[in-house]
């Protein structure tokens, strides 16, 4: 099993929850950025630098995620392709994307684009809180014990 992150837009206490994670169970993390990004002298850790552009780092994902892995997105398109995989995705707000919920999420996202698009704002996400942070600790900690044996 090896963790991909979708780092360009993950939240730096997500990316320390994760750094000590692959720490702790040995599992290989990989951040995927069209970016640098700092990480931790680690074997088990790296950055993946990939080109500027639209879905880049997505898609590099997406070439490289196997079945049984982890991404770590708050990206629903790309989670409904690591789905498709037979990998597993997880929002930072400790939200596991499924077969079951994924089809409701990209249309809602596609409901919001439109509603974007005529001119209405519709605001962002609320900010990252300590009980978000707790959730994706518990549910990466919960999913690592579950496929680590």
């Amino acid at each position: 099993m090896h963790i991909w992150v979708d780092a360009d837009a993950c939240p730096k206490v997500v990316k320390e929850i994760l750094f000590r994670a692959a720490e702790r169970t040995h599992t290989p993390l990989t951040l995927v950025a069209n970016q640098s990004i700092p990480t931790p002298r680690s074997p088990l850790i790296t950055s993946l630098r990939v080109a500027a552009g639209f879905d880049v780092a997505d898609n590099e994902i997406v070439k490289r995620v196997s079945e049984g892995d982890l991404v770590i997105t708050a990206d629903i398109p790309l989670a409904a392709e690591v789905i498709a995989k037979k990998a597993s995705a997880l929002n930072p707000r400790g939200e596991f994307y499924s077969e079951s919920n994924i089809r409701e999420r990209l249309n809602m996202r596609d409901f919001m684009d439109t509603l974007r698009a005529s001119g209405m704002d519709t605001g962002g996400p609320p900010a990252l809180n300590q009980t978000d942070r707790r959730n994706f600790a518990n549910q990466l900690d919960q999913f690592l014990t579950r496929n680590k044996q």
